[in-house]
Order: C-alpha cells, then sequence, then structure tokens
C-alpha cells in the first residue's frame, strides 16, 4: 500500500482492520528492556485502537493510522531502555464479581514510551492495573502528545491553579 494516503485506502479498511489483527495476535507478548518485564498483547490493547470509549468507534482515518503503526510500537517496546512519561492513579474501574459487575477502586500505572522510528515520532502507552499483567494500551501520532502534556501538566498542578481569569490565553501562551 506504499504510495497510497489514508483517504484512499478507506475503501479497503475491513481488509486493512483484518490484517493488522492478525498482526497484532502474533505478538503475544514482548520482553521490554525499559521496565524488565513483558509486555502483553491484549484484546483490550486492539480495542482501543479501534474505540475511543464503550460504543464509540474512532474515525476511520484515525484507524487506519495506529494499524499503520503497530509494528513500530513492537519494535519501540523491545528496543527502549527508557519510559518518557510515567502516571500512577486510584480509578474506579468494573470488575466481574460472582457474575455481577461492580466497580471497585483500582490502583493503575501508565507508562510513555516516545520514539522516533524511521521518520516517525510516536508515542506507545502501557498498562497496569492492581497488580495484573502490563498490557500494550496504545500508539498514538506524537503530535497528539505535545499539547496534551503541556495541558495535563496544568491540570494535574497543585495549589491555587491558574492565575489568570482567562484560561484559554494561558492555555495558548503555554503551548505555543
Amino acid at each position: 500500500m506504499k504510495g497510497k494516503t489514508v483517504e484512499e485506502r478507506l475503501s479497503d479498511y475491513s481488509r486493512i482492520r483484518q490484517e493488522a489483527l492478525e498482526l497484532y495476535n502474533t505478538f503475544g507478548k514482548v520482553a521490554c528492556p525499559a521496565l524488565g518485564q513483558d509486555i502483553h498483547f491484549t484484546s483490550n490493547g486492539f480495542n482501543h485502537l479501534i474505540y475511543e470509549r464503550a460504543k464509540k468507534e474512532r474515525d476511520k482515518r484515525a484507524q487506519i493510522l495506529r494499524f499503520d503503526l503497530l509494528s513500530k510500537a513492537k519494535f519501540i517496546l523491545e528496543q527502549s531502555t527508557t519510559f518518557q512519561e510515567f502516571e500512577e492513579k486510584m480509578e474506579w474501574l468494573p470488575v466481574n464479581r460472582q457474575g455481577k459487575t461492580v466497580s471497585v477502586n483500582q490502583f493503575v500505572k501508565t507508562w510513555g514510551f516516545v520514539a522516533v522510528v524511521q521518520k516517525f515520532r510516536i508515542k506507545v502507552v502501557a498498562t497496569q492495573v492492581g497488580n495484573g499483567k502490563i498490557e500494550f494500551f496504545s500508539v498514538i501520532p506524537a503530535w497528539i502528545t505535545r499539547y496534551y502534556r503541556n495541558i495535563k501538566m496544568i491540570e494535574n498542578s497543585v495549589g491555587s491553579g491558574l492565575l489568570n481569569d482567562n484560561d484559554e490565553e494561558v492555555l495558548k501562551n503555554i503551548t505555543s
């Protein structure tokens, strides 16, 4: 498919998705030197490439782009000796308890690996819920991370927060 744009490939979406799933299923787990543990490629990771949240599918062009980055994501996880982002937080997550779904407060760790591979700057995200296994979560084109990181820093800051009444003006100045 070299030379074709994402728009030109939209008509082949179902074939591209099937090929991406077959490739994804070959990954299984990879040894990650940065974490000193295996990262598992589970159905949760592939579903996140397709869906933003429950019953909300991503734009098909965004899905194709993420499918194209899968092999690069695996390469980054296998080769990276450091991670660039780390976050720990408590989240209410649904858990199946004796056939019933209940929300339980779980400790969630998230790692972000940002790298340039074959002229593509991308971010790979891995997560661990509680003491469970570390799982691949997503692969993200890097132009999103620059703004996200700067805005998130402000949202997570402690104290009185933004000092300016006009938050949009402050955010614009910080991200530029």
